[in-house]
């Protein structure tokens, strides 16, 4: 049950760099603009569901769906990808449900926050680290991402539109190298 000091913090910047929530930040003022207010809480709740039972149950959930991780990657990619093609188009891919409240599972919680990225980079610590450390990584992400989704209002006003729009852009360039990375990385193992 031990582990040092240098495991945890090994562990939770792993997390914070694969979870990416600053570089997120544009994605989450523009869902916001589409849905009313998001809520900080609820979305961070979920995507912390989802990565603690991934921590736990991750390989064996897909396994009884009959998928394999590289699936769930290609999968999680292509969403991504979609993604970060309506950050850099201006054109809206997810179309906003009636309960507004509805994208903060797709694709706030999976796969901005919780995507296959970071449950596989869980399921990976957790073969490599004892389990505290991966927990409490994961517990100290969720807290700064409710910081940094409760501070929404700030942060936009802090950047002003054209500052928003730019940084929207930039990193929907970004999402969509990371969803072609993830693809190319998983999808040669698939082909037969």
């Amino acid at each position: 049950m031990g582990f040092t000091l240098d495991e945890l913090i090994t562990v939770t910047f792993t997390l914070f760099a694969v979870i990416d929530i600053i570089g997120s930040i544009p994605l989450f003022i523009s869902y916001r603009e589409k849905m009313g207010e998001l809520n900080a809480a609820k979305a961070t709740i979920i995507s912390g569901a989802l990565m603690i039972i991934f921590l736990f149950l991750g390989e064996n959930f897909l396994s009884i769906l009959g998928l394999d991780v590289r699936s769930f990657a290609v999968g999680g990619s292509i969403v991504i990808f979609i993604v970060g093609l309506e950050m850099v188009l201006g054109v809206e891919f997810f179309k906003t449900e009636a309960d507004p409240r509805s994208g903060i599972l797709v694709p706030i919680a999976f796969p901005l926050i919780a995507g296959s990225g970071t449950l596989t980079t869980i399921m990976s610590l957790r073969a490599n680290y004892p389990i505290t450390p991966v927990l409490l990584g994961i517990v100290l992400n969720l807290v700064v991402i409710f910081i940094v989704l409760r501070s929404l209002n700030p942060i936009e006003k802090l950047l002003g539109p054209g500052g928003l729009l730019a940084v929207r852009k930039f990193f929907g360039v970004i999402l969509l190298a990371i969803a072609v990375k993830i693809f190319t990385t998983n999808v040669g193992g698939l082909i037969k």
